[in-house]
């Protein structure tokens, strides 16, 4: 091999492995970044006061819902 072309791969290689830890702070002024952290991810907010009530509420709906449904069918009458 060349020492000019052992020198260009070398330099190529640590160029490459330094680019890889250069990082850029994120601009929260750009609409394209959102916050991020704990809770900012999810389209509701679980520190309010009926949080609790809501969440179950829903999950008791969407569980029973399938069995209503069952019992409503073989209930109602045949034509």
């Amino acid at each position: 091999m060349l020492p000019q072309t052992a020198f260009r791969a070398s330099a190529t290689t640590a160029l490459v492995a330094r680019r890889g830890f250069q990082t850029t702070r994120a601009q929260l002024s750009s609409p394209y970044h959102y916050p991020e952290g704990p809770r900012s991810n999810i389209p509701f907010n679980p520190l309010t006061k009926y949080f609790a009530l809501r969440y179950w509420t829903f999950m008791a709906v969407g569980f029973s819902a399938p069995f209503l449904v069952a019992v409503w069918q073989t209930k109602k009458s045949k034509p």
